[in-house]
């Protein structure tokens, strides 16, 4: 199965694949994500994972943060969130000054309301590059969990 949000000019494309035989899974999109709630054909077992693609403009990010801490689970659902958030959570995610705390607030606002762990990132410290001299690097990719 591979459900597929389609890109948006040259960006924004989301493509989420898993074994049939394996899981099971009821899908829900949104113009930010994918929405996978799973079943495990062994354990019956269920979990939801979100696949994220957030906007890079302030006024779109403000509206995927929105939309982003609306999301409404039981403290015992088992969620994993992941995917390119276009947002940082501190300054020094970002490997020059410049940081929005304004949006940096917001988004750990977010992930403080979702009670969401974060997943360590092991091997790069940035997830993009604007591939300039110097380059601009910054981590936007970001990967959470429910604490259950």
């Amino acid at each position: 199965m591979f459900p597929f949000l389609p890109l948006v000019g040259a960006s924004r494309g989301i493509l989420v694949t898993w074994k049939s035989n394996s899981f099971s899974a009821s899908l829900s999109t949104h113009r930010y994500a994918i929405t996978l709630d799973f079943r495990s054909a062994t354990s019956n077992g269920t979990w939801r994972l979100t696949s994220i693609y957030a906007p890079c403009t302030s006024s779109g990010k403000r509206e995927f943060l929105s939309w982003f801490k609306g999301q409404n689970l039981p403290d015992n659902r088992e969620w994993i969130s992941v995917g390119d958030f276009n947002l940082l959570r501190r300054p020094k995610d970002r490997n020059r000054d410049g940081a929005d705390l304004n949006e940096i607030f917001l988004f750990n606002e977010a992930i403080d309301k979702l009670s969401l762990v974060e997943l360590s990132l092991h091997g790069r410290r940035y997830t993009w590059t604007n591939k300039q001299f110097p380059p601009l690097l910054e981590r936007l990719d970001w990967f959470f969990t429910s604490n259950s």
